[in-house]
């Protein structure tokens, strides 16, 4: 696949992919749970304890659906089911909807309930609300604010605590998720988040070399470990500074051919956690396009290798079964919609 056959997010592409999340909004069951319950106040269906966020089979995932059909409403307003949209938007997001979420997280069983996946994708989503020039969206970001308002206090004190960074593949990643926080952080001018980002970011990353790129992926990963940390330190760093780091911390990138990082590889698209390395494809594709762009060196191979990813895993997005539709569509919108900073 060459730069010119990249998928684009045209109308019809944003139809298509806004079906998945609008199959599963409203859909209680099958459902995942990660609450604590600290007596039966909680027992019931879960939308009684995520009355916003109960579809799509996991909280998360609820999230960024939503996040996602803001995103496509904002760039296509006359799309196929505007009007739908608008209309779920309204009735999930309501002022009363997002306290109830609040006081599950407010709880000290559930005080790290979604950290750090959730935690940044809810920011996310406000991030998108707030920067939609609609009378909906107005409403719709005063609404989710004080939960967006809690995660972003949350974060600043978990990161004033957190001892070492988290390297994983998957909703823990520390990286990925100081990703979306700090785009958040950025568009609303939280100077405390930023600074708590950008001191942890430092401190757990800057002196890294060599990542240990041949370990992954791991079986079940849907994010780079090592990809993520550059994604996040473009962002951290000066540029002049940002280069020699990255030389430093993905040297394979440099050379010629690349050898590294090829892409995932998934035999069973009904398994919900083997279908993840879909989800690696996608997410591999936005940081080495990100990559190519500030990386200096080698460019046209690092954007090829972006391609390779997506050409692997663009076209099963809509594969027929729930383990991977519920979610997977987030990840390309994500990607086909990048902001080119």
């Amino acid at each position: 696949m060459t730069t010119e056959q990249r998928p684009k997010m045209t109308v019809k592409t944003a139809n298509q992919l806004a079906a998945l999340p609008l199959k599963c909004l409203d859909l209680p069951f099958p459902y995942k749970t990660g609450i604590v319950f600290p007596d039966s106040s909680l027992l019931g269906t879960p939308a009684s304890y995520h009355p916003a966020f109960y579809g799509c089979f996991d909280w998360h995932s609820s999230v960024h659906g939503h996040w996602m059909l803001v995103r496509l409403l904002k760039m296509f307003p006359d799309m196929d089911r505007a009007a739908e949209i608008r209309t779920r938007l309204a009735q999930h997001l309501t002022a009363e909807n997002i306290q109830t979420e609040l006081q599950l997280f407010k709880g000290k069983e559930n005080k790290s309930f979604e950290r750090i996946y959730g935690w940044s994708w809810l920011l996310q989503l406000q991030r998108e609300l707030l920067t939609w020039n609609d009378p909906l969206g107005k409403e719709l970001s005063r609404n989710v604010q004080p939960l967006a308002s809690h995660f972003a206090k949350a974060y600043v004190d978990f990161l004033g605590k957190l001892m070492y960074p988290i390297r994983v593949g998957e909703h823990t990643n520390l990286a990925f998720g100081l990703c979306l926080a700090w785009d958040y952080a950025q568009t609303t001018g939280d100077k405390a988040l930023q600074t708590a980002i950008h001191d942890a970011a430092m401190r757990f990353y800057a002196k890294d070399k060599n990542a240990p790129v041949a370990w992954e992926p791991g079986g079940y990963d849907f994010l780079s470990p090592s990809l993520e940390e550059a994604d996040l330190m473009r962002r951290i760093m000066p540029e002049k500074e940002y280069r020699p780091w990255l030389y430093a911390f993905l040297p394979g990138l440099f050379q010629h051919p690349i050898t590294i990082l090829q892409p995932g590889q998934v035999k069973d698209r009904t398994d919900g956690k083997l279908v993840h390395l879909d989800g690696l494809n996608l997410s591999r594709t936005w940081c080495l396009e990100a990559i190519a762009r500030h990386g200096g060196k080698n460019q046209q191979a690092i954007q090829a290798l972006a391609n390779k990813h997506l050409l692997t895993s663009f076209p099963q997005i809509a594969s027929g079964d729930y383990a991977g539709e519920h979610w997977l569509a987030s990840f390309a919108v994500y990607l086909l919609t990048a902001e080119q900073q």
